[in-house]
């Protein structure tokens, strides 16, 4: 069976013109330039997926102003590009790029304070996304999850996405983070995406996803892949098919919610 993908969290980079300083802290895998069509072939590059889009994530550049330019003209160009995150720092009178679906302002980035998502302007720029009917992109350090969930309950009508698994490692797969994510799953708008998981260690991924889908509702789910960032700890194959030996085929989980989430019309 061929498999209808909507692929809800990516990113693509011009290094001629774009800087992203965190770059160099990384091991140089990945510090090249990636566009549509590299990400098209490499789902082109696993059996039976048919690739429909996905939903671009800013990429913490130095010039945010300029990736929205870039990605406005990307979008324009590419219909493969269904929806786009975009970077801002959330807080009542946060600037929102007219054609963003959703924001997302890094919380995992060594620049932010453990505290900052209780801080008193984000929690009121995060009704005021609500209420703008804008999702909130949380990427956040495993050891601030808690603190994050603090932030989210005060908001619930927040439709809040949470980046990869909440950044779980098997060295952070422990009663705590269960705890927390737990906490997470009761939250009425809260989504969860299914990626940023290393899969060399195969009872980690699979004790991983028996708590996920023991633990949040199917229709909260989103399958993402991370790419190309994926690249630094798994393989973008391995990756693809330890979710889908996990998930099946289920065509809810791989694309219809992230069009819910993200308002994309199929």
């Amino acid at each position: 069976m061929v498999l209808d993908v909507i692929d809800a969290h990516f990113h693509v980079w011009d290094l001629e013109r774009q800087d992203l300083p965190w770059l160099a802290g990384t091991d140089g895998s990945i510090t090249h330039t990636y566009t549509m069509d590299d990400l098209a072939a490499a789902y082109a590059a696993v059996p039976d997926i048919n690739f429909l889009g996905g939903v671009y994530v800013e990429v913490d550049g130095a010039d945010p102003l300029l990736e929205d330019r870039l990605t406005w003209r990307r979008m324009s160009a590419d219909p493969r590009i269904l929806a786009a995150i975009m970077r801002t720092r959330i807080e009542p009178w946060m600037r929102l790029p007219v054609f963003a679906r959703g924001v997302r302002e890094p919380l995992h980035i060594d620049s932010e304070a453990p505290g900052r998502c209780l801080e008193p302007d984000f929690i009121e720029g995060l009704r005021v996304l609500a209420a703008a009917g804008r999702p909130f992109e949380s990427c956040n350090r495993t050891e601030d999850l808690g603190l994050a969930l603090s932030a989210y309950r005060q908001v619930p009508e927040a439709t809040v996405v949470l980046n990869h698994l909440g950044n779980v490692t098997p060295d952070t797969f422990d009663d705590d983070w269960r705890r927390v994510m737990t906490g997470f799953a009761e939250l009425p708008n809260l989504y969860l995406k299914v990626s940023g998981f290393p899969t060399d260690d195969a009872s980690f991924v699979s004790d991983v996803f028996a708590f996920v889908k023991g633990a949040f509702r199917p229709d909260r789910l989103l399958y993402a892949s991370n790419w190309p960032v994926v690249d630094m700890y798994a393989t973008f194959k391995s990756h693809v098919e330890a979710v889908r030996e996990a998930f099946g085929d289920d065509e809810d989980f791989f694309c219809n919610n992230a069009c819910a989430c993200y308002g994309i019309e199929r």
